[in-house]
């Protein structure tokens, strides 16, 4: 009895799956700039394939993740004969985008970054750009990157940078300027896992460039330096965030892995890793609650060049540009966003936010957090200007001030969200 009731109840579930609905048909409806065969090779469901309303969310959420898609939503029709029909309806960005940076030097000039980037070559969400950067010095870079070249899973990026910048280098509580050069090519490999998972890997060539310029000096300490270099990359990216244009929520990680080397034997090897932890939340309509925590670790070589700086631009509003150094770091920057003005194309949305963060001194050990010279908060408010049809087109303006031992304030402009 038992044995036919099994038998009974495996045929009803087998008949309930075979009875699942399957696709006759998909349209993709909105693509002008995007191919729509590009685009249909992303997604899962396909024609012949079984209906499932899990496949669609993340069809709709891939979607939603390229730079030339700016929402997206899904929708599914029935016909007499009971066949069912597939349609994906998105709304595209523009995605030619001019960008400036305004900022201040090191030594208080004016600075700024101009360049222009496409985020749609051919329509297949290529990324092409290029820039060039006046701080005190000319730097200039271009970049190329393909993520979808084989079934949407693998694909390649190219870059050359050539960057020149004065960077403070601080020798015995004291603070000297060295013109800093770095010329790299650098080539990676990307594979998209899944929706949420992907690695780049690959591999930068660079030559770094230190001569002094003025300031404290040190026996211990070159005036003059110069050094080819190459370094291994792995870059690990889980996201799991739902966007609504310019609103987040969800988690995500960015795992940065590199492994320094010189032909230069006299130099040691030099590991570097930072991890970034992001969190999103909606608070009602137009609320978004956003944070970071970085962790970032480094080999502890006593060396004024350490890796991590603490600046303005990176992961401290108002504290000034480069300030200190170290070969660890703690960051956890946090903020409420709040759009005012939430229109068709515009949004005017303000926020209010804490930076905070500690380093551990070259060559110190790990409690150095806990120093409160090496301790900085900041809090601050600020505002955006957003363009919601155009990728990534959010002009921000903060003003962060301190609260910690010897804090400063400032101002911070930038293009897209601070994080």
């Amino acid at each position: 009895m038992k044995i036919g009731l099994s038998v009974l109840l495996f045929f009803l579930f087998l008949a309930g799956y075979t009875q699942q609905p399957t696709v006759t048909a998909v349209n993709i409806n909105g693509a002008t700039r995007t191919s729509v065969s590009f685009l249909e090779n992303l997604i899962k469901v396909k024609s012949g394939s079984l209906l499932d309303s899990v496949a669609l969310k993340e069809d709709v959420q891939r979607l939603k993740q390229l730079p030339s898609i700016a929402n997206a939503i899904f929708s599914v029709e029935t016909d007499s004969d009971d066949q069912k029909f597939v349609i994906y309806t998105v709304e595209e960005h523009f995605t030619l985008i001019p960008f400036a940076n305004l900022y201040t030097s090191t030594n208080d000039e004016f600075a700024f970054k101009i360049g222009l980037q496409e985020y749609n070559l051919f329509g297949r969400n290529m990324i092409l750009g290029g820039f060039y950067q006046r701080d005190i010095f000319n730097s200039y870079g271009i970049n190329l990157r393909v993520p979808y070249i084989i079934r949407g899973n693998f694909g390649f990026a190219l870059s050359y940078n050539n960057i020149t910048t004065q960077e403070p280098v601080f020798i015995n509580n004291n603070t000297a300027d060295y013109r800093y050069n770095n010329k790299a090519f650098e080539i990676l490999g990307l594979y998209n896992i899944n929706n949420k998972n992907r690695i780049d890997f690959g591999i930068n060539l660079f030559t770094e460039d230190y001569s002094y310029l003025t300031g404290a000096t040190s026996p211990n300490v070159p005036q003059e330096l110069q050094v080819d270099k190459y370094l291994y990359k792995a870059i690990y990216y889980y996201e799991n965030i739902k966007y609504d244009y310019h609103y987040r929520s969800g988690f995500g990680s960015t795992l940065n892995f590199q492994y320094v080397k010189s032909p230069n034997e006299n130099l040691p090897e030099f590991l570097i890793g930072i991890n970034d932890f992001v969190y999103f939340k909606r608070i009602g309509y137009r609320g978004n609650w956003a944070n970071r925590l970085r962790l970032g670790i480094a080999s502890n070589i006593d060396t004024p060049f350490a890796p991590f700086s603490v600046d303005n631009n990176i992961n401290i509003r108002g504290v000034g540009n480069k300030i200190d150094r170290g070969t660890a770091t703690l960051v956890f920057n946090t903020e409420y966003r709040y759009s005012f003005i939430d229109k068709d194309w515009f949004v005017l949305q303000g926020n209010f936010f804490v930076d905070s963060g500690t380093w551990r001194n070259p060559g110190g050990d790990f409690s150095d957090f806990m120093d409160s010279e090496n301790l900085r908060i900041y809090p601050g408010i600020g505002f955006r200007f957003i363009h919601k049809r155009i990728f990534n087109a959010i002009f921000r303006i903060d003003y962060g001030y301190g609260v910690t031992k010897n804090a400063s304030q400032g101002i911070v402009f930038g293009i897209g969200q601070y994080f």
